[in-house]
């Protein structure tokens, strides 16, 4: 009996069409714990712009970063946690879209509308027998007539538009640091919330590791500027910034101890009066 229990407990796995007793699909539970074991991204909008950040991962140290940011228009782009082949067919869909609604209309295809064409897509990878789910989440970020946008996408093909964001692996960190400065976003500027976006990034890092230009990615969209990525040296000015940022606080707390400086509670008192005796 222990034999059989152990054989067939995962007889609801084999397929994505296929129901469990509980009311669950195993196999989009995998998928969407492949993004959550993915390179970890934070998008932030403000009222005028959306920003996106990313970290890349490499194999070996004898191989590049993985690329993680798709530009999927002018005025959008994303990026993934997950499956990178999957990321680049559905970012090819994308773009494909984009084209189309531009040579049919000649305006640019909203945010909101993409990213509901290509849950659609999602969605009929699970509904279908002998597919698999796409085993990538994303963060879309965009500017259209309605202003800046985030938007997150999941394998189950749901999405939810978002103040703030972060997916991947050790994105919890991050997103207590959204939570932290939510009321913030909405009023700050390009860099601040650049700086933001940096800071949520750099709390999903082990201890061990740094954030720099070689394993980070920015990108910024809004109503003065198309989506536009920046890595390695653009990248590492607003590294430097933060970081400086953050020791200037530190030295400002370190008091004057100075030879000759009057002791504690005693800065009034007259040098030359007698001490009196207890």
């Amino acid at each position: 009996f222990f034999f059989c229990g152990t054989m067939f407990r995962n007889q609801y796995d084999n397929d994505v069409t296929t129901w469990s007793p509980q009311g669950r699909l195993h196999q989009l539970e995998y998928a969407m714990e492949a993004v959550k074991q993915g390179s970890a991204g934070v998008g932030i909008k403000s009222n005028t712009h959306a920003v996106l950040a990313s970290l890349k991962r490499a194999p070996s140290e004898l191989s590049a970063y993985h690329k993680k940011t798709f530009q999927i228009d002018d005025h959008v782009g994303i990026t993934i946690s997950g499956l990178t082949a999957d990321a680049r067919t559905l970012s090819r869909f994308m773009q494909t879209e984009c084209m189309n609604h531009k040579y049919a209309y000649d305006v640019k295809l909203p945010v909101s509308r993409l990213v509901t064409t290509v849950s659609n897509r999602l969605q009929r990878s699970t509904i279908g027998y002998g597919r698999r789910p796409f085993g990538v989440g994303m963060l879309v970020a965009g500017y259209d007539s309605r202003g800046p946008h985030i938007f997150q996408v999941e394998p189950s093909s749901n999405f939810f538009n978002c103040k703030a964001q972060a997916i991947g692996a050790r994105s919890q960190s991050a997103r207590t640091y959204l939570e932290r400065n939510l009321d913030k976003f909405p009023s700050s500027s390009v860099d601040e919330l650049v700086n933001h976006a940096l800071r949520a990034l750099r709390d999903c890092l082990p201890a061990d590791v740094e954030l720099n230009g070689k394993n980070a990615c920015l990108s910024v969209v809004g109503d003065d500027r198309d989506f536009t990525t920046y890595h390695g040296a653009e990248l590492q000015a607003y590294l430097d910034a933060i970081d400086a940022e953050g020791a200037a606080p530190m030295a400002e707390d370190i008091p004057d101890a100075g030879v000759g400086a009057p002791a504690a509670g005693t800065a009034d008192a007259d040098p030359a009066a007698p001490v009196p005796m207890e």
